[in-house]
């Protein structure tokens, strides 16, 4: 069997580009998280600009001033030196907010486990112990369940980290396990809650409707809200949420594969025309090559309903479905991937413009949920594993 060249539509290689500019990361990291080589990443930028890649610039000179360039680079590094002791103090103070409430086994267990990241009489200050008290604890030999808990530990933070706060404890134990950890979930459980490691808060559920008065043609539900598909491709779900920004609200059109929960489709636009749907579907089709007698499931909007879009429908052999009036829960995979984008990213950003969104929303989309995020629908696998699997 032939592996077919994958494509990618002009508005994906676009937020790419756009991505690796606007977040100063290498472009080895980014084509990774996006799936492709750096060499295609380092083209798109290049036809972006419309040049071919210059070299870095030889850097301006210091003006001259009254110091010599050697005081100056002197007083230069004293300064950076203070900097960084302030901001070590305060980044411990940040860290070890809570243990100082707590007993010193609780400050020293703290400066233990930051002493490659801080000077350990730096945390001492802070936290407001002796070192010579510290370094006695430290000399105390350490139970093997100590032990144990302490290196457990690293990695749960580890993966906290990596995943920016969005695991719980049983995500983060089906995590740990599929690295080899034999460890059971309440042992996660407790060791998160003890060193205040907790997943992003969830905000109440408010579900929100589409306004379906218009005279466009309808599809029947042809799903009955039974959402299980064997096979990638053989069912769509589709749906349109609404991102705010600074600018207004910037509108994102999602495709989701109910198999493997994978995001094959997406786009987004300042407005809520067909346009906007329609460019989510087109990326679906020429990703993903979906073949006869797929299932295409949406709500009762304008958009999913136009003739245009129908019209696409069509062409690929799909059979549109579409909702209830005013149930939401006939959608309801689509509806919880929403949920976790705004739980996890909308939430925790301000954006002042709708370009600094877009970044966040395709770096969030293709190079996090697709590809890093565990879903227990699937076994607590990734969406792109999930294709591969059922491939």
């Amino acid at each position: 069997m032939t592996k077919t060249r994958r494509e990618f539509t002009p508005e994906f290689k676009r937020e790419a580009v756009a991505l690796l500019e606007s977040s100063g990361r290498p472009t080895m990291q980014i084509a990774t998280e996006l799936g492709i080589s750096p060499s295609m990443l380092r083209n798109w930028r290049a036809l972006a600009h419309g040049v071919a890649p210059r070299s870095r610039a030889a850097p301006t000179p210091l003006p001259a001033g009254t110091a010599s360039p050697a005081d100056q680079a002197a007083e230069i590094a004293r300064l950076r030196r203070e900097l960084d002791r302030t901001r070590m103090e305060r980044d411990v103070l940040k860290k070890a907010n809570r243990h100082l409430r707590g007993d010193a086994q609780m400050r020293f267990g703290f400066i233990e486990q930051h002493a490659r990241t801080y000077p350990v009489r730096l945390m001492c200050r802070v936290l407001q112990v002796s070192p010579s008290c510290y370094y006695a604890w430290r000399s105390r030999p350490e139970s093997p369940r100590a032990i144990a808990n302490r290196r457990l530990l690293q990695e749960v933070q580890r993966l906290h980290g990596q995943h920016h706060a969005r695991y719980g404890s049983p995500r983060m134990h089906a995590a740990l396990r599929a690295e080899g950890h034999q460890v059971s979930r309440g042992r996660v459980e407790r060791l998160m809650r003890r060193h205040g490691l907790r997943a992003l808060a969830r905000r109440r559920f408010r579900p929100t409707t589409t306004d379906s008065r218009h005279q466009l043609p309808m599809a029947p539900n042809l799903l009955q809200q039974m959402f299980t598909a064997s096979v990638p491709n053989r069912v769509w779900l589709a749906d349109i949420t609404y991102i705010p920004t600074g600018e207004g609200w910037l509108y994102l059109a999602a495709v989701l594969d109910l198999a493997t929960r994978k995001e094959v489709g997406w786009s987004m636009r300042d407005h809520m025309r067909t346009e906007l749907a329609l460019g989510a579907l087109m990326m679906a089709t020429q990703r993903q090559r979906p073949g006869p007698g797929l299932i295409h499931h949406s709500d009762r909007g304008s958009q999913y309903a136009a003739e245009a879009y129908s019209r696409q429908l069509s062409l690929i052999s799909a059979k549109p479905s579409m909702s209830r009036t005013g149930c939401c829960y006939d959608n309801a995979p689509m509806e919880s991937f929403f949920h976790s984008l705004k739980v996890e990213l909308v939430h925790q950003r301000s954006w002042a413009t709708r370009e600094e969104a877009r970044r966040d929303l395709f770096g969030y989309i293709e190079g996090y949920y697709n590809r890093q995020r565990i879903h227990s629908a699937l076994g607590y696998l990734t969406p792109e594993q999930a294709e591969r699997t059922a491939s």
